[in-house]
């Protein structure tokens, strides 16, 4: 597989990114919190979609998403409510960022 996510097709950017996913507990992800790198996925938004929009940076695309609400900065009230609950979360990283989904139970 090509390094540069540019000479890449979106199907093989999606599963190259699928085998990156993981679930992992919000203790793991903390550290990534507090160096602000954490983005939230709402529900319903597809991570590995987000994860594409910014492998390819398509700052259109990215912008209309926050500005609908699909995808956030992880807030200080998020990670309480995260540490509180133990919250395992679904994760893929777009260094430097981190992309994060609740799991819909």
């Amino acid at each position: 597989m090509a390094n540069d996510v540019s000479l890449q097709s979106d199907d093989e950017l999606r599963a190259h990114l699928h085998a990156e996913t993981s679930k992992l507990p919000w203790v793991d992800l903390e550290k990534h919190f507090a160096r602000g790198v954490i983005f939230k996925v709402a529900l319903g938004t597809d991570i590995l979609d987000v994860a594409i929009v910014m492998s390819r940076d398509d700052k259109d695309t990215l912008k209309k998403w926050i500005d609908e609400g699909k995808v956030s900065g992880a807030e200080v009230d998020d990670a309480k409510k995260w540490h509180e609950s133990s919250a395992s979360l679904w994760t893929v990283v777009i260094a430097p960022w981190v992309l994060v989904q609740e799991i819909d139970h």
